[in-house]
């Protein structure tokens, strides 16, 4: 099996929760740094145009959004389950409230002034400009990543009260009495805010809160070794993909083989083009070549993109 290979870069929430995935499972893996903002040749030569952080690689096999790394670790490294069969639908449900609604709340709040001082004081004034301008593309029309900042207080506030209780009764993780995805979906939004160092402040009146976040911080980051995109792009190039599902839904629309297009839904709305391999209730994967990578099967979870004929 080739190695596991994590295209991210140290500052961005997402990967941080799939770092601390890989060190809780005690896995062995690759970091491949990639710029924070545009342009992402080496990362665009693997997935087609998607941009999102992280991007996971195994040989020539591609997996976008966190919320389809979490289930491809785990059906590699069962233990510990991220997806415990009695609390499997409540740690789902949460994990994606966590990673969308209580993402926005976090970004919102953290990036208020004393937030973006702290958050963006490593950068010079041109490289700000670049950032903020960047991450506008990203949203695009929309206010995705954006509430007013009462609401987004309020909704932090509420989320660590109601957590502080059930803590305090006895329940020892997020989703009931056993870890999973949802304990990894909560930790990187408060990873984010702490690193706004004067607004982690929001996190001193939960201190159980603070305690669970502690036990989580431990299980560390796994073996990690840093290796160059061009090392990462030779993996793919000299890899062929895996035997894949090759579900098509019937009443889809679509054939294997046709091309199409698969497109976020929400925000960061970079079309990728491929040949359709899979089309499940779960899943949507596309063929892609590239001269620098080769043949690739590029993932995506079925929620939350579209699919559409090229």
């Amino acid at each position: 099996m080739p190695d596991i290979i994590l295209h991210q870069y140290a500052t961005s929430p997402f990967s941080e929760k799939i770092r601390l995935l890989l060190g809780a499972k005690d896995l062995s893996w690759c970091a491949v740094e990639i710029p924070p903002i545009l342009p992402k040749p080496d990362l665009v030569a693997l997935t087609g145009g998607y941009r999102r952080t992280p991007v996971m690689q195994i040989g020539a096999d591609i997996y976008c959004d966190t919320a389809l790394i979490c289930e491809v670790l785990d059906r590699m490294a069962p233990l510990p389950p991220l997806y415990p069969p009695d609390q499997a639908a409540a740690s789902s449900v949460m994990a994606a409230w966590f990673d969308s609604a209580l993402f926005t709340a976090s970004v919102t709040y953290t990036m208020q002034p004393a937030g973006v001082q702290a958050m963006l004081a490593h950068l010079t004034p041109d490289q700000i400009k670049a950032f903020v301008a960047d991450r506008k593309a990203m949203r695009g029309d929309t206010n995705a990543l954006r509430m007013p900042l009462p609401e987004a207080d309020a909704m932090l506030h509420e989320t660590f009260e109601r957590l502080q209780e059930q803590f305090a009764a006895g329940v020892l993780h997020v989703a009931g009495p056993m870890l999973s995805v949802a304990d990894f979906s909560l930790y990187h939004n408060i990873w984010f805010i702490r690193r706004a160092t004067a607004l982690a402040a929001i996190l001193d009146a939960y201190p159980l809160v603070k305690e669970w976040y502690a036990r989580m911080q431990a299980y560390g980051h796994g073996k990690v070794r840093v290796i160059p995109a061009e090392d990462a792009l030779a993996e793919a190039l000299h890899n062929d993909p895996l035997a894949h599902d090759t579900t098509i839904q019937p009443d889809s629309g679509f054939a294997a083989g046709d091309a199409v297009t698969v497109t976020p839904t929400d925000y960061a709305k970079d079309p990728v083009a491929g040949v359709l391999m899979t089309l499940s209730a779960d899943v949507v994967t596309i063929r892609r070549q590239d001269p620098r990578a080769g043949a690739v099967n590029v993932h995506f979870p079925r929620q939350h993109y579209q699919v559409q004929a090229a």
